[in-house]
This record gives C-alpha cells, sequence and structure tokens, in this order.
C-alpha cells in the first residue's frame, strides 16, 4: 500500500483521493446533506469522550469529526465555493478581529468584558443587525436554545438582578402549572410547563450551570443506577424489576445510589 503523506495536508490529500474519479464508490456518492446526520453522530461520541475523560478517545472522536469538515470543505470546493484552506483563513482572521485584547490595543479583565466586546464586534461587522436573539441555530436541542437565548438576551441587559428574583419566578410558574392541572386544561398544561422549564434554563445561568449538561449527566446516572437495579435483581432473586415491589425496588435504588460510581 502507498504510504500517504503525514499531517494536515496529508489528510486533506486523503479526502482528495477518495472523492476523485478513482475513489471510494461510498465516498463519491455524499453530498452536504447525507453527512449531516453523521456529523452529529461524531459530534455526540466525542461528547461522550470528553465526559469519560479518556484522552485516547478524545484524539480518536476529533480525528473523526474533523474528517467530517474536511468532507464538507471538499464538496463545497467541487462546487467552486470555497476550500477547507479558506475556512482556516475566515476563522482565522475572525478570531483575531474578535480578540483585540489579545492581538491588538484592547483591554478585557474578564471573562464578562470578553463577551460584551464580543457582541460589540459582531454588531459593528453587521452581524444580528435585526434582534440580540438572531444567529441561535433554530435546530438545537431546546435546553440548549433555551440556555443560549437567555445569555444572549442577558447580554442585552433584559435580565434579573439577582438569584432571588428568577427563583421567586419559579415558584410563581410553578402555582400556574397545578392550577393549569386542576383545570385539566391540556393547552395551558403545556404552556406552564414550558414556563417551568425556560425559568429552570434561567436559574441554572444564574448559578453558571449548562442545563444541557447537567441533564445529559443526571440521565447516564439515572441509566447506571437503573442498570445497576436491574442487575441486583437478577444476582438477589432472578426476578424482573415488574415482579418487585414498590418497598423492594425503593431498597435496589437506595443500593445504587451509594455505589456512588455513576456519572
Amino acid at each position: 500500500m502507498k504510504r500517504q503523506p503525514s499531517g494536515f495536508t496529508g489528510l486533506v490529500g486523503i479526502m482528495d483521493a477518495l472523492r476523485s474519479e478513482r475513489g471510494c464508490p461510498w465516498d463519491k456518492e455524499q453530498s452536504a446533506h447525507t453527512l449531516i446526520a453523521y456529523l452529529i453522530e461524531e459530534t455526540h461520541e466525542l461528547i461522550e469522550a470528553v465526559e469519560e475523560e479518556n484522552p485516547d478517545k478524545i484524539r480518536e472522536e476529533l480525528g473523526d469529526v474533523l474528517f467530517q469538515l474536511l468532507f464538507l470543505a471538499r464538496i463545497e470546493k467541487e462546487k467552486g465555493t470555497f476550500d477547507i484552506y479558506d475556512v482556516i483563513a475566515g476563522i482565522s482572521d475572525k478570531m483575531v478581529t474578535r480578540h483585540p485584547h489579545v492581538f491588538g490595543e484592547g483591554v478585557c479583565e474578564t471573562a464578562a468584558e470578553v463577551l460584551k466586546q464580543w457582541d460589540a464586534i459582531k454588531k459593528s461587522e453587521g452581524r444580528h443587525e435585526e434582534s440580540s436573539l438572531s444567529g441561535v441555530p433554530k435546530t438545537l436541542p431546546s435546553l440548549l436554545r433555551a440556555f443560549m437565548i437567555t445569555d444572549r438576551a442577558s447580554r442585552a441587559g433584559f435580565d434579573w438582578r439577582e438569584t432571588v428574583g428568577v427563583l421567586s419566578k419559579l415558584d410563581e410558574e410553578l402555582t400556574e402549572f397545578k392550577e393549569a392541572v386542576s383545570l385539566n386544561d391540556p393547552a395551558k398544561i403545556e404552556d406552564e410547563l414550558g414556563d417551568i422549564l425556560f425559568t429552570i434554563v434561567n436559574i441554572a445561568r444564574f448559578v453558571q450551570v449548562n442545563p444541557e449538561d447537567a441533564l445529559r449527566k443526571t440521565i447516564n446516572r439515572f441509566i447506571g443506577r437503573f442498570q445497576h437495579m436491574e442487575q441486583s435483581a437478577k444476582n438477589l432473586n432472578n426476578k424482573p424489576l415488574s415482579a418487585m415491589t414498590a418497598a423492594e425496588m425503593d431498597a435496589l435504588w437506595e443500593a445504587a445510589k451509594r455505589e456512588g460510581s455513576y456519572k
């Protein structure tokens, strides 16, 4: 087998070869739209690797994500629009322009000052002229999208002054939700539940927790504990959870919590 050049240029060459006339039939059939699913999959695998704090896996998954980006850039090159080097030039220029406190004479002492400066520079570039909330992708998971939208609104000056205010708002929304449930009004219940979730996102922002990360970790803990319960039930009396009493399941759940190894 012919040895391929190493480094970034070598990887670009591999991508070019895969898409060439004598390249891989599967790779040649792909389009930007068909690659979306693979990009999402590889990104989530990278997130898992980061949360597992596994350096070898992070390195591998970073490579998979990078290759998807090269793939998309190669497809655009074939259309005559841009190539991966144009992408690199564009992001390099953007990062230098958006960090005048690093590459210029600007001064920012805190992360908050950096974000305020970032928004100001974006507006000066003609971005987000219609609204401070423009540019948040509609395809984001709703929890993450809500977090980004409330963060944008806060940076525009629309926010509570302290945590107690948003906590009081949660109490208010819970009361309205209970009223909707008592009235058995499905549309109202949905609206009020949405308000509760949105308020919780604001609380998460106030305490500097990303709600998407927090919920994902809670889901993982639940899966670990539940599977521990299933295995314990099988080991103890070889019967499924569905055949156990509530008290028996509570005991297994508490044992799983004490295990404490589920992230």
